[in-house]
């Protein structure tokens, strides 16, 4: 769901930059006020297996593909503050470095995928289980909404850019992040139990989840290059709907569509790059982390 700097067009590129920055300022100054915070090492694992994660499309429904936004597993393992600022890294990083997503679409992006789809789908998550649901039914379920609000959101901010009309692109965005985001919630539950099951084997070792999320990072980046070559939910409605396109600041990135340039073996090309972005999320994930402990 990232969108790219042909989709958006005036005041809702600084509108949602400053909205952004704002939200992400003060989900840093809860993070480092909590008394429950993860060790660094730990925040800077989660960032990365959610980047890795995000590699791995998934096909949907004919044609179409969808990928973790991790939101919700970041915040089952982080909480709401630390999961805000987690996706916010891996947002950045996919923009500056791969080109995922535009340069001037990074508020927006930051506002879909980590202030709704961690935020408001932390707070539904937390109402549901402080009201004695089922913690990975909860989840789930949370996984699900958080996907369906962040389409909702980036339905109405193309709308308003002017690229499409509201009532064509809400209910196709709807419809086909309603599959996706019933894999994001099976994924989320999966992975989520993976890594309390470490946490629990290991007795309650908080570095047991922290060596589970490296490890599975590692393994998503390894298998990257079987992801599936479908366009995702986004620029598949983009593709039915014949969205207007704006010209945009563009820029080189270092790696393009998750491809390491100086290997000319696809396959490897795709790996070296998740592996240099995994390095990429603890590079940048670790002195936040660092901050917000001293911060406290």
């Amino acid at each position: 769901m990232h969108i790219p700097s042909s989709m958006l067009s005036g005041a809702i590129c600084p509108v949602t930059t400053v909205v952004a920055a704002i939200g992400v300022g003060i989900a840093g100054y809860y993070a480092s006020k909590t008394k429950d915070k993860p060790s660094v090492s730990k925040f800077a694992a989660i960032t990365s297996l959610i980047f890795a994660l995000q590699m791995l499309n998934y096909p949907v429904q004919s044609g179409t593909s969808g990928h973790l936004i991790g939101g919700m597993l970041a915040v089952s393992l982080l909480g709401i503050p630390l999961a805000v600022l987690a996706m916010t890294v891996v947002l950045a990083v996919q923009t500056i470095f791969f080109a995922d997503g535009g340069v001037n679409a990074l508020g927006a992006n930051t506002l879909n995928m980590s202030l709704i789809a961690a935020g408001a789908g932390g707070f539904l998550f937390n109402l549901m289980t402080k009201k004695g649901a089922n913690k990975k039914i909860s989840l789930g379920i949370a996984s699900l909404a958080s996907v369906l609000l962040a389409a909702v959101a980036c339905s109405f901010e193309v709308a308003i850019s002017g690229t499409v009309n509201l009532a064509k692109v809400l209910p196709s965005m709807l419809s086909v992040h309603t599959l996706i985001g019933l894999g994001e919630g099976l994924l989320t539950v999966a992975v989520y139990s993976i890594l309390v099951s470490c946490e629990s084997f290991w007795k309650e070792n908080e570095n047991a989840v922290t060596f589970g999320a490296m490890t599975l990072s590692f393994f998503g980046a390894l298998f990257s290059p079987l992801a599936s070559g479908f366009p995702d939910g986004l620029e598949w409605v983009a593709g039915k709907l014949f969205f207007k396109e704006f010209s945009a600041y563009e820029f080189s990135a270092l790696f393009p569509d998750y491809q390491a340039l100086f290997s000319t073996n696809e396959a490897l090309a795709t790996i070296s790059a998740g592996v240099i972005g995994i390095g990429l999320m603890v590079l940048f994930t670790y002195p936040i982390g660092k901050l917000i402990h001293i911060s406290k």
